[in-house]
């Protein structure tokens, strides 16, 4: 019975304690979050969010943990806005005991976890840190008022993050990435080790140089931790970047005003595959079975104060003699590897830190090539002094070293030069202050790149360095079609090589046969890089140019221009054409103006100057021709012009029609009409049977359009049909709608015998000086046109006429009679009075007459022996 009472007191208390531990974090995580949220306000100058807060015994249970969710922290000025982390989970761990102390008591935290975490720390030209969040106090604070949360670490630990840091003071750029880092110690103590392991790829950035990019990290180190003196001291510990080994001596020492940095290391051994690992492993591939030979050795030293003033003194230096290696899958090997690189600063200020790299060489095969030189001031006004000295052919350096590049490398590369300056004569182009000396000779390479669509092959091309600048000789190159003999200048060959300037020079090309499809620079996708080049063409944007041209053959889509000359500048994305000349459809063009790439819709403005053009070619030839003058597809001779022209561009640099603005002056200096070729004068001259539009007679016709919103519009001109006056006026769009007025002037002498018998009973004026006006509205398309003829104006027309000269002649023979009867001279003339007085025909009968007569001009129903004349 007592085992019984025993066991069930025993299962009663163990209920009360799990029904306690599902039961407590509902109770006390309204307080904690309470609690969470005041510290925070309390000794945070910075917005901080977390969505939830859950409390729970079973995690780690006989300890507490508190889990925060969604955790962000979010500066105030002078970051206001920015970042400085987030987190998917923060892990609080500590005894269940501490959630039971009182409200004034601390609360130990025995462990912290961060997953998922991004922290973005970050220091502006003025030495603000975004981290320096924590709100100062003038006093300390009362007992009561202690911290609430009491940090005696055990463990810590983060995982799957970044971190990114970023010194503007120093121009440093950091990015630890896939980050996990923990440790494990006592922070409560005031001496104690500090076990850690440490795994992340790491990118570097000073001064503007990437120094490591993604090169892999582990770091397990046994950390000495005197917390009262600040102290650090390494103990045991093993570092692998990529894959070189490293090991680590020393210790730092954090103070109120400054640090002190006292660290020594070094390579465990000296086989030269310590320098194959330093490359990333994307380039370094598997260096396991890579055969080598010689040593290659890593020793630093890093002592000395830290603060605004001071970094460390340093002493690295990188040394290699008489080494090789060769990879059991390529046929060559690099021999005779001599490396010996010092990094060195001894007085602990920044700006006298140097680099030099002495008797630094190679060969492959029976190519040698060497360099010597530093690099000093490397924070500021960076000095350079270098020499290179050697040759190489490009083809053995994949033999030799497994690169994974897009394009082969090819070529033979000699080089003897000497260069000296310094970055601020650069950068302000101040090339006087530049010294350079020697030549360098580039033969038979051969450049492949998606951007282009055939391989770039330069056969020979010959480099004088003097001074600020390089003297091209001669460059002999050929891409596609096209075959080019340029000489010049690079007037700021190390800029560009050095800082982000464009490319600047002075060139003279000569070509027999250049083709601009050769040279489509086709955008690539940043999402994408490997996708098909997209149509977008662009000007690129690194060149500073001046090419005077002369080609014998230029090859633009179908059109080919002969004898071209004139002069090019690119420059900011833009290429401007200054007095292009050339030959082109049987006559001559000359061309300015300009394109621009740099906006998001490229742009242009052009004048061009056309003199004894083929008609038929040009139209062929010419989009843009088709759509200003598509009457011309039914002409034949020679034409001149002058064009001004301006709009947007598409993608590929054809003008976007409906954006055009301009004007054109025009002159046909011969031209002849075949009709059938457009179904707008088919249509015409059938309709028209008066006239045949064979016979017009255009020379020297001379008009001038305009061009905005999609539309072209005519000046009013006029020519003649075989003494038919035909006036013209109106417009058309770039959709090829027409809205013309045509007007002709017809003599009655073409209206035939009949009608010219019906004329004669009704008028003895001669027909010759008679004719009619007959309007002609032209709409729908030039293929499918809609023709209307106002007959109506023109039977009003003629009826008046005919109304009038039988009033004049009613008249005159009333006074004749008048005059015989009475005599000579007795009716006394008083103006205007026989008309108002005289029998009047009835006008129906004129108007009847003019409509018959019309209706035979035109075409209309006729006896078989109407005819109508076709002259």
């Amino acid at each position: 019975m007592k085992l019984k009472k025993i066991l069930k007191i025993t299962g009663i208390v163990f209920l009360s304690i799990l029904l306690l531990l599902i039961a407590a974090p509902f109770l006390f995580e309204s307080q904690l979050k309470d609690l969470v949220r005041k510290e925070i306000n309390k000794n945070i100058n910075a917005t901080v969010e977390f969505s939830d807060l859950n409390l729970t015994f079973f995690r780690s249970f006989p300890q507490a943990t508190v889990v925060l969710k969604d955790v962000s922290v979010i500066n105030k000025a002078p970051f206001e806005g920015d970042t400085l982390a987030v987190s998917q989970e923060l892990l609080l761990k500590m005894s269940v005991r501490e959630l039971f102390k009182g409200s004034g008591e601390p609360k130990k935290i025995d462990e912290i976890r961060l997953n998922k975490a991004y922290v973005n720390i970050q220091v502006d030209s003025l030495g603000s840190a975004s981290y320096d969040i924590a709100i100062e106090r003038d006093a300390p604070l009362e007992e009561t008022e202690s911290d609430t949360f009491q940090f005696d670490i055990k463990h810590y630990e983060i995982t799957n993050s970044r971190l990114r840091y970023a010194d503007k003071t120093q121009n440093i750029s950091l990015l630890l990435e896939d980050l996990n880092h923990s440790g494990t110690g006592d922070f409560s103590m005031a001496q104690s080790e500090l076990t850690t392991n440490t795994s992340s790829t790491i990118s570097l950035d000073y001064n503007g140089t990437n120094y490591l990019n993604q090169n892999k990290l582990a770091l397990d180190a046994i950390i000495r931790m005197d917390l009262d003196e600040m102290k650090f001291t390494f103990l045991e510990n093993g570092a692998v970047l990529n894959q070189l080994p490293l090991t680590f001596d020393g210790f730092f020492d954090l103070n109120e005003d400054h640090n002190y940095i006292d660290l020594s290391f070094r390579t465990p051994t000296s086989d030269f595959k310590n320098f194959l690992a330093v490359i990333p492993e994307t380039y370094s591939k598997n260096i396991e079975n890579v055969q080598t030979t010689g040593d290659f050795s890593v020793n630093g030293k890093l002592e000395g104060r830290i603060d605004d003033t001071y970094i460390p003194k340093m002493d690295i230096h990188i040394l290699s003699n008489n080494a090789s290696f060769k990879y059991p899958d390529l046929p060559k090997s690099v021999r005779d590897i001599n490396i010996d690189i010092k990094l060195l600063n001894t007085t602990g200020l920044m700006e006298d830190t140097y680099l030099t790299f002495d008797d630094m060489r190679f060969r492959i095969d029976e190519d040698r090539f060497s360099t010597t030189g530093s690099l000093r001031n490397l924070t500021e006004n960076m000095l350079v002094n270098m020499t290179l000295n050697g040759t190489i052919n490009l083809a053995n350096i994949e033999q030799a070293y497994p690169l994974d590049l897009e394009q082969d490398l090819n070529g033979i590369l000699t080089a003897d030069l000497t260069t000296s300056f310094d970055m601020n004569s650069i950068e302000k182009e101040q090339y006087q202050n530049i010294k350079s000396s020697g030549k360098a000779e580039l033969k038979n390479f051969r450049y492949v790149s998606p951007e282009f669509p055939n391989p770039i092959e330069i056969s020979k091309a010959n480099l004088n360095f003097r001074e600020g600048e390089v003297r091209v000789p001669q460059l002999l190159m050929n891409t596609g079609m096209t075959d080019i003999n340029a000489s010049g200048t690079i007037l700021n060959f190390m800029g560009f090589l050095f800082t982000d300037q464009q490319l600047k020079g002075d060139f003279k090309v000569t070509s027999d046969t250049f083709s601009v499809n050769d040279f489509m620079v086709a955008e690539i996708s940043e999402t994408n890089p490997n996708a098909t080049p997209s149509e977008a063409i662009k000007i690129p944007s690194f060149l500073d140019i001046r090419l005077d041209f002369t080609g014998n053959r230029v090859l633009y889509d179908d059109l080919v221009l002969t004898n071209t000359k004139g002069t090019l500048l690119i420059k900011d994305e833009k290429a401007e054409l200054l007095n292009i000349s050339s030959g082109l459809f049987d006559g001559t063009i000359n061309l300015a103006g300009n394109v621009s790439t740099k906006e998001a819709v490229p742009s242009f403005n052009m004048q061009l100057n056309m003199n004894a053009l083929d008609i038929v070619k040009s139209f062929n030839g010419l989009d843009l021709f088709q759509n200003i003058a598509p009457i011309a597809q039914a002409l034949e001779g020679r034409f001149q012009s002058e064009i001004n022209l301006s709009g947007n561009l598409n993608d590929d640099l054809t003008p976007q029609l409906q954006s055009l603005t301009g004007d054109m002056f025009v002159r046909l200096i011969t031209a002849t009409v075949n009709p059938e070729k457009l179904p707008l004068l088919a249509r015409m001259d059938e309709q028209l049977q008066f006239i045949s539009l064979k016979d017009v007679n255009l020379n020297n016709l001379q008009n001038r359009l305009t061009f905005s919103d999609g539309a072209v519009q005519i000046q009013p001109y006029e020519f003649n049909v075989k003494g038919v006056q035909v006036q013209v006026a109106g417009s058309h769009g770039f959709d090829m709608q027409m809205n013309y007025n045509l007007s002709m002037d017809v003599p009655a002498s073409y209206l035939g015998s009949d009608v010219a018998s019906a004329l004669a009973s009704l008028s003895n004026q001669d027909l010759r000086n008679t004719f009619v006006s007959l309007p002609v509205d032209v709409r729908g398309t030039f293929q499918n046109p809609q023709i209307n003829l106002n007959m109506e104006k023109a039977v009003t027309e003629l009826t008046q006429k005919i109304v009038a000269e039988q009033k004049r002649n009613l008249t005159q023979q009333g006074l004749n009679a008048l005059d015989k009867l009475l005599g000579p001279g007795t009716l006394p003339q008083i103006p205007g009075q026989t008309q108002d007085t005289v029998i009047k025909t009835p006008e129906t009968q004129i108007q009847n007459a003019a409509q018959n007569i019309l209706q035979g001009l035109l075409g209309g129903r006729k006896s078989s022996t109407d005819t109508v004349k076709k002259n």
